[in-house]
């Protein structure tokens, strides 16, 4: 399918409406115009193994499922967003979200450049170097998809996390293997939409102050 065709933006809709994902008109539009973008770079710089509409529009919903549980967060850090996944869809989902993008691979932190200028994403910053070298405030929130096991990743982002940090996980199957040794500060929650799990990580602090404030 042209990823240029009405089709596909018809196809991003539907997919997006059957999972539940809200998508107003500005953010399927952008969608629809990254999408153009990875299928071009694709072409030459091998971004993603699998870049037909279909396999990009699963990329798409499945980076975007978790906006049902996850609150928006003021500052984003995205480990290894590779070709965009999920962290620069999740800050063209949040606009007013400032989004730090940590990809070392050269090519793929050129695409993230390019796109981000493109869609016009002036709340994406992209570094390029490997998460432990990377020297910033501490994050609201912090994502990665399949990129390393969780008890790793929280120790490589421990210099950019503090005790009011939240983390969004992309997983698979073996996730339960992964939640032995978490730290007891944090509270884990865990949605299904098979294959994928995601796996939330909230501060038990942030969760009981939420508790109060709705009773």
């Amino acid at each position: 399918m042209r990823l240029e065709s009405e089709e596909f933006g018809k196809l991003l809709r539907r997919e997006m409406g059957e999972a539940g994902v809200e998508c107003d008109n500005g953010l399927c539009q952008r969608l629809e115009h990254f999408a153009g973008l990875l299928r071009e770079w694709n072409a030459t710089h091998n971004l993603t193994g699998d870049d037909r509409a279909e396999a990009i529009v699963g990329n798409l919903v499945d980076t975007l499922r978790p906006l049902h549980f996850v609150e928006r967060s003021e500052t984003l850090l995205d480990v290894g967003t590779g070709a965009g996944f999920p962290g620069l869809i999740l800050a063209a989902a949040w606009p007013q979200t400032q989004s730090v993008l940590c990809e070392p691979r050269m090519k793929r932190a050129a695409f993230l450049r390019f796109a981000a200028l493109e869609l016009g994403l002036e709340n994406v910053e992209v570094a390029r170097k490997r998460v432990e070298e990377l020297v910033h405030s501490p994050f609201a929130l912090i994502s990665s998809r399949a990129v390393s096991q969780t008890g790793l990743l929280l120790r490589l982002t421990r210099h950019l996390s503090d005790a009011s940090t939240r983390y969004l996980f992309y997983k698979g199957s073996q996730l339960a293997e992964e939640l032995d040794g978490l730290p007891e500060s944090l509270e884990h929650r865990i949605v299904e939409a098979p294959p994928r799990r995601y796996l939330y990580l909230v501060p038990k602090e942030n969760v009981k102050r939420d508790m109060i404030r709705k009773n």
